[in-house]
């Protein structure tokens, strides 16, 4: 049986299994349809997972000595797409465009700060601040055009960043008209230069990108065009917690052939999702986990 004797709680194998499905991109009802459970028990893991998978990195992906940082925003929406809110029914206030800010070591591959929320000034100044008290050391950082970054990277590092802006320019082309979601075509791109010495072979933004597309082919609910998107945006958090986890510790790089928290150094060991199921036990043996609000990220 999946539940221990006597006690309404799954066992670490069954917990492990279901954690795997999750981070490799399984939705939560075709999990409940795989495993033979309830939604809710699919979903009640998930948020237990990610309250712990924050805290922990949040904890851990402290004074790290990267050289070389990008950054980049990816969207996704909760309740209903932005357009629609207006005529839902119910519609809670955090309905709508949902973001996700991240932070990957272009060296090590390492995801070291992330925040879910919206896209203006505020959440770009939060997001900074975190990502500046994780480094041990003077970076060089890429960003997109998005002008929120320039306030909010002043204020978090001061004149202590080697910092430019990869500006891309987009616009209409044959394969663009082909299809109302064909995306823009791209034009060219500039380098543009915004506090200390940045490197300009070093300003690019593609480890970022790819970092997007990984968290839209591991995670339903970012996919494009989809009926699995989050209902609640403290659930679209918790997934993205237990996805920097399973992607730093837990899943090899290609490249580096060994994990992105090997690689930094913020870790000796491969991690095997029974240690995110064994962390989640620690804390149950704690206290009962408190579910924190939807900024708190890693």
């Amino acid at each position: 049986m999946p539940y221990i004797e006597g006690m309404n709680k799954l066992d670490n194998k069954t917990r492990a299994q279901i954690l795997h499905l999750l981070c490799e991109g399984q939705s939560i009802r075709a999990i409940t349809r795989v495993m033979g459970m309830s939604k809710n028990t699919v979903a009640k893991l998930l948020s237990d997972a990610g309250a712990v998978c924050a805290q922990y990195q949040d904890e851990t992906l402290r004074n790290l000595t990267s050289r070389r940082i990008q950054v980049d925003e990816i969207w996704s929406f909760t309740y209903a797409k932005q357009k629609n809110v207006a005529t839902a029914a119910a519609a809670p206030e955090w309905a709508g465009d949902t973001w996700t800010w991240t932070a990957i070591d272009a060296d090590t591959k390492l995801v070291m700060s992330w925040l879910v929320g919206g896209r203006d000034s505020e959440y770009a100044m939060g997001f900074m601040d975190d990502l500046a008290k994780r480094l041990a050391n003077r970076v060089q950082l890429t960003s997109d055009g998005h002008k929120a970054y320039l306030e909010a990277v002043e204020g978090a590092f001061g004149g202590d960043i080697d910092y430019a802006m990869l500006v891309k320019i987009y616009g209409n082309s044959p394969e663009s008209a082909k299809g109302r979601y064909s995306p823009a075509g791209y034009i060219s791109s500039r380098k543009l230069k915004v506090e200390g010495n940045p490197d300009r072979k070093h300003v690019s933004t593609s480890f970022a990108e790819r970092q997007n597309l990984t968290m839209r082919m591991h995670m339903r609910r970012f996919t494009r065009l989809t009926n699995g998107f989050s209902k609640k945006v403290e659930a679209h958090a918790n997934a993205v917690a237990l996805h920097f986890m399973y992607y730093n510790f837990v899943r090899i790089h290609a490249t580096l052939r060994m994990t992105p928290a090997m690689s930094a150094g913020v870790t000796g060991k491969l991690w095997e999702v029974d240690d995110i199921v064994a962390l989640i036990e620690a804390k149950e043996a704690e206290k009962p986990l408190v579910r924190g609000p939807y900024k708190k990220h890693g």
